[in-house]
């Protein structure tokens, strides 16, 4: 008897599960394509040292953090959140000391395997953002747009650490 009703529990814990409608089956593809940059990044320059962090939140959404230290100081630091929802993936970046420490979304508006490009002309600047994976050890982070009228564009190589 015992083992009769640990398998009707059995059974219907295995009929429950598999008729269960669950979001975690939902299709991230887009985020996923991005899976390369989850770790750490870093370029040693004379003016200071860039890192670049990137950890998978969830299904839907990798957290970067951006730090520029020059000695002891923190000279910029950024938190990101790349985010897909729907098909469409949005770089959400919040900026200490930059538009009223508000967070910016721009919109993914091209993709390769090894490139993606987040866009939002509404921006002061950068108007554009793109990562591009040269191998598994280093990207290039370039931001653009038009600065003062004028064009404008500053790349950020990083090697993985």
């Amino acid at each position: 008897m015992k083992s009769t009703v640990i398998t009707l529990l059995s059974i219907s814990a295995m009929f429950f599960v598999s008729c269960k409608t669950d979001s975690s089956n939902k299709s991230f593809d887009e985020l996923e394509k991005m899976s390369w940059l989850v770790g750490e990044w870093e370029n040693k320059m004379p003016e200071g040292v860039l890192t670049e962090t990137w950890t998978k939140s969830n299904d839907s959404s990798f957290i970067g953090k951006t730090l520029f230290i020059h000695e002891k100081d923190t000279i910029h630091f950024e938190e990101i959140v790349l985010s897909q929802k729907g098909e469409t993936l949005f770089y959400t970046p919040t900026v200490k000391g930059q538009n009223n420490d508000e967070p910016i979304e721009f919109k993914l508006t091209n993709s390769t395997e090894n490139e993606f490009t987040f866009e939002n002309p509404k921006h002061d600047y950068p108007q554009k953002i793109a990562y591009k994976k040269l191998n598994a050890n280093n990207l290039v982070a370039t931001i653009s747009g038009k600065q003062q009228g004028k064009p404008s564009s500053e790349s950020y190589p990083m090697k993985r650490k």
